[in-house]
């Protein structure tokens, strides 16, 4: 049995020892002014999608978002990693506590009893298993393609599109509409009927709208490759892999839609576990092109006289069959649960006009989004084939999605779990009207989010020149030297990036489209702007640090605003206690930096010799901060520290 309390900071009152439930969504001033209707529970479980019988929830009840997916638009900037929710297998019996002595309940009520400590906990241990792979899997593309040079950029943007095109999607039809729609259904007296429709929907609009996409794919690429320096030969190449990795959108989308299901229920574990099997096709199929072609040489592949198309069939075949796999293990995981799909069609009854208000401006934001994306690709592709061009070589967008991936991961392996275990506790908060426990979710998830944030941008600006050749060992002196300046430019929004994709997901469980449409505008006019002035200033070389920095500077806007916003909705949001958390974070990674400077340079980190004593200096370098930066927390007095690693303790202990 687990401990519930893994997180005693949350305001959470312990379960009664008589087996009694206790709702995890009530502040500690329950019970409140006014009190919601007691809900009624069956002495016999009943699964979600079975036909029983229920209260109908109401049709303006604010709707549960999904966790990360592939691209929420903070996260995946320009779609470059792969998506990856992060969870174990065992995540599918102990994440969601039913509670002792009670009925199981609506899929409402075991989201609100999910232990945050326990949860993330269990779904980052699953997220260290998926990443570790998914290194693996960049190892071996990093080898194939190098990071720099044409083929590696053409890949590149041609593997983007489908998450790129995936986010309108995402953002537009899934998250605002029909993915806030899967718990409803389960709580409707038609469960299975409603869930049956809305996948039926689902997957033959994806079906259809993928095959317009594939067949568009030569106007598509063009738009990410105006640049006069792109070749047409090299935007051929781009083309060709677009037709291989579009079809990626489909599997993107069912993988997606099929994980809400599951997360309805409070099994995370198949979520997030399923891209392992992406990344073992993955690590096959780049394997193979290695043992039959080799290692790319330093600088990447330019001479296209030289690429076949038996490589370029293997390489992004490989890709997309790597997504087809992630999204036919939740297929399997879904089956096992007893779920039995039926086809039908129809929209009668399936709760759609509600949720209908909120499309136009989250269509409108993920557009305003992906033009900002559009213009930093057009940028990066035009400085990597301009230094080509005068026989120097700069980061363009293979370099920088190299550089996302590395950025992503302090923020995927633990902070994507908070959010991800968390937001459902929230959405039912904000279903019940309850804003008190709302407030005090986004309190905890900011703090707990930020005393690894604060740490992970210290690590990732001192540590950046060795991790990368630690994580990257096939890459040249050059193009570490290309990647780390992204990675420290990018690591100055890495604070601001776990908060915004919260409180982003919170205008949405409002079903507020428009204020997000509206900081939207402010956010990518401000990258678009920062990122202009910067490349009619600087040299090539440096556009593609300039793009992180940009990015940066956006995160910190879209948080600002969305905070702002949010705090007028709840009537405050427990600011006072945030940012004394994050002050003395940013204390302590203060410490933990000027620490991990001082070891790397004792070691001669920053000149790349070998890939062994790239990874000796960042284990060395990384225990000396984490030690340095916990130690300087325990003398401040940072409680949320001791929560964090209480769960960890226990299980220790045990």
């Amino acid at each position: 049995m687990t401990d519930p309390t893994a997180f005693p900071d949350d305001g959470r009152p312990e379960r009664p020892r008589d087996g009694s439930p206790v709702d995890p969504a009530l502040p500690p001033s329950f019970p409140p002014a006014n009190p919601p209707a007691p809900r009624h529970t069956s002495s016999r479980p009943t699964r979600p999608w079975q036909e029983a019988s229920g209260s109908r929830p109401s049709e303006n009840a604010a709707p549960d978002a999904a966790p990360d997916a592939p691209l929420d638009g903070e996260d995946q900037a320009t779609g470059a990693a792969e998506p990856d929710a992060g969870a174990a297998e065992a995540a599918a019996s102990a994440d969601v506590e039913a509670g002792s002595g009670s009925a199981a309940g609506s899929p409402a009520d075991a989201v609100r009893r999910t232990s945050l400590g326990r949860g993330s906990i269990v779904m980052t241990l699953g997220t260290v298993a998926s990443r570790a792979s998914g290194l693996i899997r960049s190892m071996l593309l990093v080898a194939c393609v190098g990071a720099l040079g044409t083929v590696a950029d053409a890949f590149d943007i041609a593997n983007k599109l489908p998450n790129m095109l995936f986010a309108l999607i995402s953002a537009g039809v899934l998250q605002a509409v029909l993915i806030p729609q899967i718990l409803r259904a389960m709580n409707a007296r038609n469960s299975r009927e409603r869930l049956d429709k809305l996948l039926s929907i689902t997957g033959l609009g994806l079906l259809l709208l993928t095959a317009v996409l594939v067949v568009a794919a030569p106007l598509i690429v063009w738009f990410y490759t105006t640049s006069p320096q792109w070749t047409p030969e090299a935007r051929h190449l781009a083309t060709v892999f677009a037709y291989w990795c579009i079809p990626q959108v489909f599997f993107y989308g069912l993988y997606m839609l099929l994980g809400q299901v599951l997360n309805a229920q409070g099994r995370f574990g198949a979520y997030g576990l399923a891209p392992v099997a992406n990344n073992i096709v993955s690590l096959v199929g780049f394997g193979a092109f290695l043992l039959v072609w080799g290692t790319a040489p330093g600088g990447g592949i330019s001479d296209l006289s030289t690429w076949t198309t038996a490589q370029t069939s293997l390489l992004a075949g490989t890709a997309t069959l790597g997504i087809a796999a992630q999204a036919v293990v939740l297929v399997v995981a879904l089956r096992r649960t007893g779920f039995q799909w039926r086809f039908r069609l129809g929209l009668h009854g399936i709760g759609l006009r509600s949720a209908g208000t909120v499309v136009g401006w989250t269509i409108g934001s993920v557009v305003l989004e992906q033009l900002g994306i559009l213009y930093l690709t057009n940028v990066l592709g035009d400085a990597a084939r301009t230094a080509e061009a005068a026989g120097d070589l700069a980061a363009g967008n293979a370099a920088y999605t190299q550089a996302m991936t590395i950025y992503l991961l302090p923020h995927s392996l633990v902070v994507v779990s908070i959010i991800t275990v968390l937001f459902p506790r929230m959405t039912a908060a904000v279903h019940a009207g309850n804003l008190d426990a709302v407030r005090a979710d986004m309190s905890l998830g900011m703090r707990s989010a930020g005393v690894f944030s604060v740490f992970s941008t210290a690590a990732l600006a001192v540590l950046a020149v060795p991790l990368t050749d630690a994580l990257l060992p096939s890459l040249s002196p050059e193009e570490v030297a290309g990647i780390a300046p992204i990675i420290q430019a990018m690591s100055l929004g890495l604070v601001a990036l776990g908060a915004t994709v919260m409180v982003r997901r919170m205008y949405f469980a409002f079903e507020d489209g428009r204020s997000i449409f509206v900081i939207q505008v402010i956010a990518t006019v401000s990258m678009v702007a920062v990122l202009w002035a910067a490349i009619s200033f600087l040299p090539v070389t440096w556009w593609a640090v300039a793009g992180g920095g940009a990015y940066a500077v956006s995160t910190w806007i879209s948080l600002l605003l969305r905070v702002r916003g949010m705090r007028h909705k709840l009537h405050g949001i427990d600011g006072r206690r945030v940012m004394r958390l994050y002050v003395r974070a940013t204390i302590g990674a203060g410490v933990a930096a000027l620490l991990g400077w001082l070891t790397v340079r004792l070691m001669d980190g920053y000149v790349v010799t070998s890939w062994g004593h790239s990874v000796l200096v960042t284990s060395v370098a990384g225990i000396v901060m984490m030690l340095g930066y916990v130690l300087s927390l325990k003398v401040l007095r940072v409680r949320e520290l001791d929560d964090a690693l209480a769960p960890v303790l226990r299980r220790i202990k045990r």
